[in-house]
């Protein structure tokens, strides 16, 4: 079944709507590198470590009101097993609450297609609501590249360009560590994908091992940038975007390189890799 253009912007993604507090909150600033420092009292802020100071980590509404693998449904006309999460971004309009029920909504906003055996390009964005008040708390946005879908008779653009970094060194870098297991520990912010879990799965996609979940990687770049840009205030904590450019194994070590001018990029520093590029973070307007 081809992808029919007007049917996949039209499809309906079913609302979803979760409650999430202490818990919740703990397990996702753990599984993206808060805590690794026990002696670190603004970390442990977002580890549910002190109960008199409970934080939340920005890139938790990546993982909050997930839509499930809906692509995966016949309907959509999407080869399922040959797509790619290509870039994400985030934009926090508040600072998210310490628990709360949300209600997510995602949609298509975008379908691009590049060409007979070129794959296309499909854009979509998750908007998050606070279900009580109905304050508008967070965006979400992502491109997946569909690699066994080119061809179908879409338009051809617009595509979304990247953002150029500096020639210039970075201004900081912030290294952290990821754990052999680290992917196992993810997975249970709704991500249970087997390409991060079993090493068959892994090896049947070209891999010598399971990687670590891209978002998770993501969320390691979050957390050196609420450090370098933000001094571990998710208050200023505004967006971020970023393309994903290589795998990372768990167990490897992430090094973040930011620039002044909120640019960023991260590297595996094992295999001199380039896992994110072309990042952009901004600062959080006070409303």
């Amino acid at each position: 079944m081809a992808i029919d253009h007007d049917h996949l912007m039209s499809f309906d993604i079913p609302e979803v709507r979760q409650s999430y507090g202490a818990a919740e909150v703990a397990r996702f600033g753990l599984t993206v590198g808060l805590g690794q420092d026990p002696m670190d009292m603004r970390q442990l802020a977002y580890v549910g470590a002190l109960a008199d100071d409970i934080r939340v980590m920005p890139a938790i509404v990546n993982v909050l009101g997930h839509p499930g693998f809906w692509l995966a449904n016949p309907e959509t006309g999407v080869d399922a097993l040959r797509l790619v999460h290509g870039e994400q971004g985030m934009t926090l309009h508040k600072p998210m609450p310490a628990e709360a029920t949300i209600i997510a909504k995602t949609r298509v906003t975008g379908l691009v297609d590049k060409g007979e055996g070129r794959g296309a390009l499909l854009y979509y964005e998750k908007q998050i609501r606070e279900a009580e008040s109905g304050d508008h708390l967070a965006t979400c946005r992502g491109t997946t590249f569909l690699r066994g879908d080119g061809g179908f008779g879409g338009p051809s653009g617009p595509v979304k360009p990247a953002h150029g970094l500096p020639e210039t060194a970075p201004d900081h870098v912030f290294d952290t560590p990821t754990r052999p297991e680290q992917a196992l520990s993810y997975r249970w912010n709704a991500d249970p994908n087997p390409l991060h879990l079993d090493p068959r799965v892994a090896a049947r996609s070209g891999f010598e091992r399971p990687i670590l979940h891209g978002l998770c990687t993501f969320g390691f770049a979050a957390h050196g940038l609420l450090a370098v840009m933000c001094d571990y205030d998710a208050a200023r904590f505004g967006a971020m975007d970023a393309r994903f450019t290589a795998a990372v194994y768990p167990g490897e070590t992430l090094r973040t390189e930011i620039w002044d001018d909120g640019s960023f990029r991260t590297r595996v520093l094992e295999r001199d890799a380039i896992a994110i590029d072309n990042g952009l973070f901004k600062h959080r307007q006070a409303s």
